[in-house]
């Protein structure tokens, strides 16, 4: 069952293909690749003596060796602990120490700054830094053949972003990523040997578990030069290789939809992108179909059960002829096949279409739990089943809309109210580039509603107006109370915006009276 063997049937079945680029650039063909992930297995096992199951944490950008230490991380029976590289060193040692990493991959720039923090570490035993001669070494022992590994086994350890406290370590087993790959032929595209998977997001998050289906049929690998999300380069690497496959969060695809409108840009070159991982609104969705046309899926998932909960798929986004398309396209989609999805009420009574609860999951996606964490573990999975903390409803087809996290529903005068509905509203105004709305504490209502607005450059948006607009198409005590035009919105490096820091700001001030 383990991963590794994607690489090793693809290194059999077609060894001269072409694996992995650096832009435009041709690194290595899939024979090459193998023997890469092999001789890095064999590093890792014999030079540097580690044991199947321990952890390697890979504190990196994306580059191309990305993928090399991945399989060569399972080749040996080891577990892969990828870490957001826009973390604060500090925040990187507290995984690497959580996890007990015994070896740490670094490109240049984190190495610098996590090298004066190992000597606090003494469960690392090397730190290589990526890029430079001493990365060299890996390649330089016997190559290791694929350890056996049991479905049930770690293969990923992945840490949450940590924003209601310390990051939690998923553990993804074999097992669970082999199931996502069975989701993803089933449920979300249909790879072929011919497509390119562009890594434009961050390899260490949804993008890098975006390759095992390109990896099994013998795709090609392409991780864009970069460092951040450049619509323009992307558009032109697309247009290079061609029946591109990407995953993408919903603000770069509005930002890639920009581009290629401003532009006159074709998006030819992509076949499917892939959104997920925060809200797609509406009108955002609306105007990337009718620039570049019948090339989006979605999915909607967690860490804690990725890429799997529901799809909405490419035919489904395209059937405009439904009765209901816009309250289609808005949605997540329909649970995917592998799983099982409930909307629950707070004493686990099963709701009807159309009355908002708690979203459940349960399959052989859903991890085993919070590494060294029983007590959130315990919390977060119930009688088999993942309790997500998002909030949502089915239709009567079994679509599912969500509302929003748990945590973002703001509570006012015993009225739930959720922001994402308020948001959809806000941007119908054409002045607005990107909306937030949050809740502010009042000392009589116990909360109420703050929308953070982003203008669209030379726009002018007033709060009457925006006012006006919400009382057409919401109830009065949904809309916001004030309104906050600002120059950006805060955002994580995956494009999330960062409610958090939008309430704390709020925080700072005194309850509203």
């Amino acid at each position: 069952m383990n991963l590794a063997q994607l690489l090793v049937r693809a290194a059999r079945l077609f060894p001269d293909r072409p694996a992995l680029f650096h832009g435009e650039d041709l690194i290595c063909d899939y024979r090459q690749l193998g023997e890469r992930a092999a001789r890095i297995a064999g590093y890792l096992a014999r030079d540097c003596g580690l044991e199947p199951g321990e952890r390697v944490a890979l504190f990196m950008g994306n580059v191309p060796e990305y993928l090399e230490l991945f399989y060569g991380i399972w080749y040996a029976g080891l577990v892969a602990v990828p870490i957001n590289a826009k973390l604060h060193p500090r925040e990187a040692q507290y995984i690497i120490e959580d996890a007990g990493a015994a070896v740490v991959f670094a490109t240049p720039d984190l190495a610098c700054a996590l090298q004066p923090l190992t000597a606090q570490m003494p469960a690392v035993r090397q730190l290589l830094c990526v890029g430079n001669a001493d990365y060299e070494q890996v390649y330089g022992g016997r190559p290791l053949a694929a350890r056996d590994r049991l479905a049930d086994d770690l293969a990923w350890l992945f840490y949450t972003s940590g924003t209601t406290g310390r990051p939690k370590g998923v553990m993804l087993t074999h097992r669970n990523l082999r199931t996502m790959l069975a989701c993803h032929f089933t449920d979300v595209a249909d790879s072929a040997p011919e497509d390119c998977a562009l890594y434009a997001a961050p390899i260490s998050h949804g993008a890098g578990m975006g390759n095992f289906p390109h990896m099994l049929v013998g795709g090609r690998h392409v991780v864009a030069r970069s460092s951040n999300f450049d619509p323009a380069e992307i558009v032109r690497l697309a247009a290079v290789h061609r029946n591109v496959f990407m995953f993408a969060a919903p603000t770069m695809v509005k930002r890639l939809a920009e581009h290629v409108e401003a532009s006159g840009a074709d998006p030819s070159g992509f076949k499917t992108v892939l959104y997920g991982g925060g809200p797609m609104y509406l009108e955002d969705i609306r105007h990337a179909l009718r620039v570049m046309g019948n090339r989006f899926v979605q999915i909607y998932g967690q860490g804690e059960t990725p890429m799997t909960i529901t799809a909405l798929s490419r035919r489904q986004l395209a059937d405009h002829r439904h009765p209901r398309y816009l309250e289609r396209i808005a949605s997540v989609g329909v649970a995917q096949s592998m799983v099982e999805v409930r909307v629950t009420a707070e004493d686990g009574r099963d709701l009807p279409e159309g009355e908002v609860g708690e979203i459940l999951v349960r399959g052989d996606t859903v991890m085993q739990g919070y590494w060294n964490n029983p007590e959130a573990t315990d919390k977060a999975i119930r009688n088999g089943w993942l309790y997500t903390g998002d909030m949502g409803c089915f239709d009567a087809d079994g679509f599912l809309t969500l509302k929003d996290r748990s945590k973002d529903m703001i509570i006012s005068g015993g009225s739930n109210i959720y922001p994402r509905e308020i948001e959809e509203v806000l941007l119908l105004h054409p002045g607005v580039h990107e909306v937030s709305v949050v809740g502010r504490k009042h000392v009589d209502w116990g909360e109420e509603v703050v929308a953070f607005v982003v203008a669209r450059p030379g726009a002018s948006v007033s709060a009457a107006e925006l006012d006006a607009l919400c009382l057409d198409h919401i109830a009065r005590f949904k809309r916001p109370k004030h309104y906050r035009v600002i120059e950006a919105l805060p955002k994580s490096n995956y494009g999330k915006v960062l409610k958090t820091r939008l309430r704390e700001m709020l925080d700072q001030e005194a309850p509203a009276t």
